[in-house]
């Protein structure tokens, strides 16, 4: 709560489940120890106490939660509903530090409801958050104990009193410093936003498990009263001054761990986009299935037709091309949204929410040039049953982690042995709001989400460990501040890695940088990545070819412990001027090489997941280039899905053209 506060939130109220004539209740949600004294917060506080009674229990104890009646979650939708239909509210304040189980079913109500759930505490490091809980003032005793290494002779320790001991266990067995797996419970006394403090007068100690190893016990409370501070100040003047971690915080030590100053916000201008005039026939998407996998690119959205109407009839094309593969919208893990205009993707992500629901796919959206009768363009990439074996990680709640994904799409999903991560932009996660400061800081906070998120699915997983990263800049000169951020984080990682295992296996990543018009929020930059779940031994491989005026560079990245692990680019670039370049011949040249590469590679095209192919739309049409791709590969025999992403620039100004996946 004094988070909450801090980020200039308003508590209005406390809302409690309570166990129904028992102190320990065998809950997978809610803590009941210490329900006697609940009352007290409220008037510590000064706020209204909504209190009801757990009736359910846990039912759906899956990783993903579904409502169902009777399961003891409900007693929380309940109970919020209540709160909300009395006094409007707008969020709620969750305590979750690491469990997703608990953060699964608080979401899944906050969202039902239509409230944000605010988690500050979301995947913060819990010494240092166990430290500032005692450095802000935080009076909370253990009043249950149920692991190995705590005893009942710590319960009524302070939080104070029991960080060394928990630091200890966590080194000798493993154990969460905060508690977050049920090693231990607290009841706070006196916070800086309680009125009053809370005495405790009589209490007992209650062994509830006698096991020798780790007894479970829990303090009961008989008699306790409130003493009044006399300070009444309100609840942001109470935590000004505190050392409380915040947005603002977070971000002034990010500026701080700058080695360059950032540039000014207005020290470049967008690039204006090019006038496009040009209109497009009726494209034919096209469709890849190996069988396991699938992937459909240029699915399109024309202007013909209403917005909404546009975008539910490509949605639907989406939908029953899945369904004729044998497969579901739920099996799509990765989609890559293309729109004309930024200002449309309200409206768009309407009409895409109603499409997906538990775990949609990691997405990426930016504004292309596209075409003038465009609205939009998507692709995706699927695994039949995927819902089997992928894991997915969809965070709904605001923290200071990363940013929420309130949206239809998931921050990252892992599928046989890769990370898919969603396109990264420079929010302030705490406040949701674009980063100050420049590209550096925008560069910087940015991919502070993408190395977050890479952790948070798969543990000692870092940007070492990208196999692919596209950066989306809406300057060409943004580039060079992006090539720099990326290498110091990668140094920065490699020093921790050498520091930490002694020693540190680093490979040079596919990357792609491209100049866009627009993206999300009005942001500098996007990064996508692609990476994998965890270290392998990285093989790389370079082919090139010169002929009709261009160069042509393919590379590719494979792995000798994961065959699923491979990924290749492809980049064209301009060996003289480009007024008579004869487009088919560019693209027969940009796919022969890539197919040399692949015959190296031992690869064949049922390896391949969607081509995705930047263009500078300044030297090809769109037109010329999917007919052109779409021949050549159909002549060839080469039965692959292409995306194509039409751009002002790519990350050389030679480069014409660049196909990766």
């Amino acid at each position: 709560m004094m988070k909450c506060v801090a980020e200039g939130h308003q508590i209005v109220a406390l809302a409690n489940l309570k166990p129904l004539d028992q102190d320990e209740l065998d809950s997978y949600m809610y803590q009941t120890v210490g329900h006697q004294a609940i009352d007290l917060y409220a008037e510590a506080m000064g706020l209204p106490l909504f209190r009801q009674t757990i009736k359910g229990t846990a039912l759906g104890i899956g990783r993903d939660y579904l409502p169902q009646e009777a399961d003891e979650v409900e007693d929380l939708y309940e109970l919020l509903q209540r709160v909300k239909n009395e006094l409007e509210i707008e969020a709620v304040a969750v305590g979750a530090i690491l469990s997703d189980y608990q953060r699964v079913r608080v979401e899944n109500v906050c969202l039902r409801l239509g409230i944000t759930p605010l988690a500050y505490l979301w995947r913060c490091q819990q010494a240092p958050l166990l430290q500032e809980m005692v450095d802000c003032g935080v009076e909370a005793i253990i009043i249950k104990v149920a692991a190995l290494g705590l005893n009942p002779d710590h319960l009524g320790l302070t939080l104070r009193e029991i960080l060394p001991h928990m630091q200890h266990m966590e080194r000798k067995y493993g154990l969460n410093v905060c508690g977050e797996g049920g090693e231990y419970e607290t009841f706070t006394l006196d916070c800086p936003l309680f009125y009053n403090k809370i005495v405790i007068d009589e209490k007992e100690i209650v062994i509830h498990s006698a096991d020798a190893f780790a007894p479970v016990g829990y303090l009961r409370f008989h008699k306790f009263h409130l003493v009044d501070k006399s300070d009444h100040r309100s609840q942001a003047e109470r935590v000004q001054g505190l050392s409380l971690t915040t947005s603002q915080t977070l971000l002034t030590r990010l500026k701080q761990e700058q080695k360059d100053a950032c540039l000014d916000d207005d020290t470049y201008l967008s690039e204006p986009a090019l006038p496009t005039s040009s209109v497009i026939e009726s494209l034919q998407h096209c469709v890849a299935d190996t069988g396991t996998y699938f992937c459909l690119g240029c699915i399109t959205a024309y202007t013909d037709l209403s917005l909404a109407e546009s975008a539910g009839r490509a949605l639907d094309v989406l939908r029953d091309e899945v369904e004729k593969l044998g497969a579901q919208l739920s099996d799509v893990f990765s989609v890559c949204l293309h729109v004309k205009k930024m200002s449309d993707f309200a409206a768009i992500n309407a009409v895409y929410k109603t499409y997906f629901s538990i775990n949609p796919p990691v997405r990426v959206c930016v504004q292309a040039c596209l075409p003038d009768n465009v609205l939009f363009q998507l692709d995706c990439q699927g695994q039949k049953m995927s819902a089997q074996v992928r894991r997915t990680m969809h965070v709904q709640g605001v923290s200071h982690w990363a940013p929420a994904n309130i949206g239809p799409y998931s921050q990252a999903t892992v599928v046989d042995g890769k990370v898919y991560v969603a396109g990264q932009i420079p929010l302030v996660a705490g406040s949701m709001t674009l980063a100050t400061g420049g590209i550096r800081m925008q560069s910087c906070l940015s991919l502070q989400h993408v190395s977050s998120i890479l952790d948070a699915m798969c543990p000692g997983t870092t940007v070492l460990n990208v196999l692919l990263a596209v950066c989306y800049v809406v300057h060409h000169d943004f580039i060079a501040a992006a090539k720099q951020q990326w290498q110091l984080v990668c140094t920065m990682k490699a020093e921790l890695q050498r520091a930490k295992l002694g020693t540190c296996e680093e490979y040079r990543p596919l990357m792609q940088y491209v100049v866009l018009p627009a993206l999300p929020r009005d942001a500098s930059i996007e990064w996508q990545v692609y990476s994998t779940s965890s270290p392998v031994s990285i093989t790389e491989t370079e082919e090139e070819i010169r002929q009709d005026g261009v160069w042509v560079q393919s590379r590719g990245l494979t792995s000798t412990d994961n065959p699923n692990v491979f990924s290749a680019e492809t980049n064209v670039f301009l060996q003289s001027k480009h007024e008579n370049l004869d487009c088919s011949k560019v693209v027969s040249a940009c796919l022969r090489c890539y197919r040399t590469l692949m015959t190296r590679l031992r690869k064949d095209w049922s390896d391949v997941p969607l081509l995705r192919v930047f263009f500078c739309v300044d030297i090809f049409s769109y037109q010329h280039v999917y007919n052109a791709f779409q021949k050549e590969l159909q002549d060839s025999g080469s039965f692959s899905a292409f995306s194509l992403v039409p751009a002002l620039r790519l990350a050389d100004p030679s480069q014409c053209l660049a196909l990766c996946h």
